[in-house]
C-alpha cells in the first residue's frame, strides 16, 4: 500500500502539478475565501488522487481540501467507521499560484480518527517523506530518526507561522521566541516544514490554524521519526481533535521549551 500510494502521488505530480507549474493563466486561479486561493491544478490533482486512492482501498472515502471547500459536511466522515484518505492536493497553493516554491502534495490514511500512514511529496525535488504506523519515517527510502541530543541553550532552529495568531499574542510570542535560537519565517507550506523537521533540518515548528489536511500527515510523520506533535495542552494532534495551536518538535524536551515560550506570551 505504501509503495502504491507513493506511485500514485508521483503520477499526479507528473501529470498535473508540474506541467501546470509556472504556466497558470489568470483564469486558472480564483479566490475561494478571503486570502485563500485555489487553482485548477489543485482541483485536478485532488480528482486524480481521489479516484486512485479509493480504487486502492475499496470502501474508503476521501476528505480533500477542495472537496471540503465545496461541501463542509465531508469533514464528518473523519468521525465515521470507513477508512479516510485526507488529501491536500497542493499544500502551499499561494506559492504555487505565484510560480514559486515550496509546495507539496500531502496524503494521510486515517482509521477510527487516527492516522496510520502519511505521505509528503515535494514534486520539484521529487522527494518523498513517508511513514506507516510502527514502521518509522523514511525520506526517499532512508530511515529517519530525529536526534534526541538537545542543542545548546539558544541553539534551536525552526519556523513560527504567526499569520493566524491572535494579534496580541503574535507580537508577544515573536519577541519572546528569540530565546529559542534561530526563528525562521514560515514558508507558507506546512508540508515542507514537517519534511524538514523529519529530516533533522530544524528542531520545531509552531502553527495556530490546524486544518486536518494541512497537519495530519505531517504530525504523524514527525511522531514516527521519534518527535512530538501535540496540541498546546499536550494532547497528540489527531484528525478529529478540535481547537487551535500545534507544536511539532524533534523531542519532548524541545516541545516543552517551545510551549513555555508560548505560555509566557499568554497562550
Amino acid at each position: 500500500m505504501i509503495d502504491q500510494v507513493s506511485a500514485l502521488i508521483r503520477e499526479a505530480a507528473a501529470e498535473v502539478v508540474l506541467p501546470m507549474f509556472q504556466h497558470l493563466s489568470s483564469a486558472d486561479v480564483s479566490e475561494k475565501a478571503p486570502g485563500e486561493v485555489v487553482t485548477v491544478a489543485d482541483q485536478r490533482t485532488e480528482e486524480v488522487l481521489s479516484a486512485g486512492l479509493t480504487a486502492l482501498l475499496p470502501g474508503s472515502v476521501v476528505v480533500g481540501e477542495e472537496g471540503v471547500a465545496a461541501d463542509p459536511a465531508l469533514l464528518d466522515r473523519l468521525s465515521g467507521t470507513d477508512p479516510v484518505w485526507l488529501v491536500d492536493p497542493i499544500d502551499g497553493t499561494a506559492n504555487y499560484a505565484a510560480g514559486r516554491t515550496p509546495f507539496a502534495i500531502m496524503v494521510a490514511l486515517v482509521r477510527d480518527g487516527t492516522a496510520v500512514a502519511g505521505w509528503i511529496h515535494d514534486p520539484v525535488a521529487d522527494s518523498l517523506t513517508v511513514a506507516e504506523a510502527g514502521s518509522g519515517a523514511y525520506v526517499d527510502g532512508v530511515r529517519m530518526r530525529i536526534s534526541a541530543d538537545p542543542p545548546p541553550p539558544g541553539g534551536l532552529r525552526g519556523p513560527i507561522m504567526t499569520r493566524f495568531f491572535p494579534p496580541g499574542v503574535r507580537e508577544a510570542f515573536r519577541e519572546r521566541a528569540r530565546v529559542l535560537g534561530e526563528v525562521l519565517p514560515g514558508l507558507h507550506c506546512a508540508g515542507r516544514e514537517y519534511a524538514d523537521l523529519v529530516a533533522g533540518v530544524q528542531h520545531f515548528a509552531v502553527f495556530w490554524r490546524t486544518l486536518p489536511w494541512d497537519h495530519v500527515a505531517g504530525s504523524f510523520l514527525v511522531r514516527e521519526a521519534g518527535g512530538m506533535a501535540c496540541r498546546l495542552d499536550g494532547r497528540p494532534y489527531e484528525a478529529t481533535s478540535e481547537g487551535t495551536g500545534l507544536v511539532a518538535a524533534a523531542s519532548e524536551p524541545i516541545w516543552h521549551e517551545v510551549r513555555e515560550v508560548l505560555r509566557a506570551a499568554g497562550v
